[in-house]
């Protein structure tokens, strides 16, 4: 099933879907900023997705997806709300593969536009490999490391996030973890207007 054919909702709609009953207080967090930078990781979580087509108007998708992380190599599973596979990417520095069902696999050096291409939306999956942890790299090119008290950023490729919730369970040595992300970004050349929700599940 084509992650095109998700379920389709407004911006506000699809992001109250992942926040209704998770609000989590930043009250009793540390200010301290996320731990250290992991090249090996798994997680799981909710997506969100609202994006302008190629012929005018939005369209806004949801469901869940996987992230399997480790050097040199990056595996994504999209999930249509009731499980099943939409698509699987994989990406390596030489380049980027997506698979849909039914479908011959898709190859290109470039991730966002094969995303483009395929789902209708760019994924920008080189910047959720800093963003699932906390980290970007701002408007100067310089390192952000977010914090419960510095959660914001505009990044060098035109990305406005915020990490807007953290785990009640923090991560090594106590350092804070993002629960949900939103990220928005005007058109480019490889689409038009894009936000992003992600809310990541606790790390089992």
């Amino acid at each position: 099933m084509p992650i095109t054919r998700f379920s389709r909702h407004l911006l506000a709609a699809a992001f109250a879907i992942s926040l209704a009953g998770c609000a989590t207080s930043t009250a009793n967090l540390s200010s301290a900023p996320v731990g250290a930078y992991r090249d090996t990781i798994d997680l799981n979580g909710k997506i969100n997705v609202v994006y302008q087509k190629s012929e005018g108007g939005r369209e806004g998708v949801n469901g869940q997806f996987s992230w399997t992380q480790r050097p040199g190599r990056i595996e994504v599973a999209l999930f249509t709300p009731t499980g099943q596979t939409a698509a699987e990417i994989t990406v390596t520095p030489e380049s980027a593969t997506l698979t849909q069902a039914n479908r011959e696999p898709r190859t290109a050096k470039d991730i966002d536009a094969l995303t483009q291409q395929a789902l209708g939306y760019a994924l920008p999956v080189a910047g959720l490999r800093d963003w699932l942890q906390g980290y970007a790299v701002d408007a100067q090119g310089k390192r952000f490391v977010a914090s419960p008290s510095n959660n914001n950023v505009q990044t060098r490729d035109g990305w406005q996030l915020r990490f807007t919730e953290w785990q009640d369970k923090p991560g090594a040595n106590g350092a804070p973890l993002p629960k949900l992300i939103r990220a928005e970004r005007g058109a480019t050349g490889n689409g038009g207007e894009l936000s992003i929700g992600i809310t990541i599940f606790p790390e089992s």
